[in-house]
């Protein structure tokens, strides 16, 4: 059985895998402070790109660390996607342009393309170091900044792991960035071209393996690769901020559990979007038959995504819902190294302390009659309309639940 290590003291710690250093960042200051590392070390350039930065704390101390850069020399770009930035004016952006960076937006018109959103989180700093992840460049993924916000709300603060890689490695990554920066400049818009760009990159081999999803009827490399992964697994850590996955992921991930394995699921408690978490609830009970351990976070919202199987650790930007496995573009990296996979897992394992475990009496507590009918609608929104529309939909699940809750005390572990 691993150590289980609290996440608040859970501290970044260095590992090395072939040629290359690594780390996962956990904290929202650990994160910060690794970001800000890598801008104020460039020498050469700076390359990112990121689904959202809102026009607040951190993205104007982003801004402003990558016009002093640009100042000193180094070559910066940075990308946004037009939705997840669609809050920011451009008028946000202007002094960035104006101090030479070289800025992007992903589909900044209405086309085929539009509805496909990328969602990836990226910084590369000088081909030889970076950080991936699932944060944004707004304050509720750094929630220390919040202590001078008038406006703070924490329950807004957003639960988040990243990962910062040094070496050899983080090439195949700037690699990747280019052919997305070419399509931007010259594709921007063209489906068929992201698709292409997409099915025909090669992830590598070995230890690291840079593995793509983007819009496809077929099943994104990254989530096939878990798939493969899973089916010859025994142990399955699965970190996810949106669950409802098709029959075929959601039977292999019962079935290491069914089959005398470890199968722990560390999903909201808490969130933005009462749909999604109503989506998961509706595929709990299959899970629990097959001796699955699910757990809900509800200390913050939670945003991270990382998925470790035996020796192999999943992080990006991927949750496990029909957009990220179809739609949109992400990129997860898969690293196997057993010392690495072993540190993941007390991450994790510290997380699932904060948690609450969803025992059966806990999950038969909800399951009214009406609760069903919500989860099925709230599993339907959530893997057929888009995100923006279904987190509009709650159903009222925050009260009901709350009413379960509060009926059967003593059943909750």
């Amino acid at each position: 059985m691993d150590a289980v290590i609290s996440p608040t003291d859970h501290r970044p710690q260095w590992f090395t895998v072939g040629e290359n250093r690594l780390k996962l960042v956990h904290q929202a200051g650990d994160r910060l402070d690794a970001l800000i590392e890598l801008i104020d070390h460039a020498e050469q350039s700076l390359q990112l790109y990121y689904y959202m930065v809102d026009d607040d704390a951190i993205g104007r101390l982003v801004l402003t660390k990558l016009i002093e850069a640009c100042q000193r020399g180094v070559a910066v770009e940075l990308m946004v996607d037009s939705f997840g930035s669609n809050g920011s004016p451009q008028s946000f952006f202007d002094p960035l342009i104006g101090a030479g960076v070289k800025f992007g937006v992903f589909s900044p018109r209405f086309s085929t393309s539009y509805l496909v959103r990328n969602h990836q989180k990226m910084t590369i700093a000088d081909n030889r170091r970076a950080i991936i992840g699932g944060f944004n460049l707004t304050k509720n993924y750094f929630d220390q900044l919040k202590a001078e916000d008038s406006d703070k709300d924490h329950d807004a603060d957003w639960e988040d792991i990243g990962i910062v890689i040094e070496g050899p490695e983080t090439q195949t990554l700037t690699a990747w960035y280019e052919k997305l920066s070419d399509w931007v400049r010259n594709d921007n818009g063209n489906i068929l071209a992201l698709q292409r760009m997409v099915r025909k990159w090669d992830p590598g081999q070995g230890s690291f393996r840079w593995l793509l999803g983007g819009p496809s009827n077929r099943l994104s490399r990254w989530a096939w690769s878990i798939k493969k992964d899973i089916e010859a697994g025994s142990r399955l850590h699965l970190v996810s901020a949106y669950f409802s996955p098709g029959q075929g992921l959601l039977r292999r991930i019962a079935r290491v559990s069914k089959l005398g394995g470890e199968s722990q699921l560390l999903l909201p408690g808490k969130t933005d979007n009462a749909a999604t978490i109503g989506a998961s609830r509706l595929l709990y009970g299959y899970l629990l038959k097959r001796n699955a351990s699910i757990f809900e976070y509800g200390a913050k919202r939670l945003h991270a995504k990382m998925v470790i199987i035996d020796d192999a650790v999943y992080v990006g930007s991927a949750n496990f819902d029909i957009r990220s496995l179809f739609i949109n573009v992400e990129m997860m990296v898969r690293i196997e190294d057993s010392a690495f996979a072993a540190h993941a897992r007390q991450l994790v394992g510290g997380m699932i302390e904060e948690a609450e475990p969803i025992t059966n009496d806990l999950h038969q507590s909800r399951k009214s009659l009406l609760n069903r009918i919500r989860w099925v609608l709230s599993y339907f929104l959530v893997n057929t309309l888009d995100y923006s529309v279904s987190r509009r939909f709650n159903f009222g699940l925050r009260k009901t639940d709350r009413i379960a809750e509060a009926k059967a005390p003593d059943q909750q572990s």
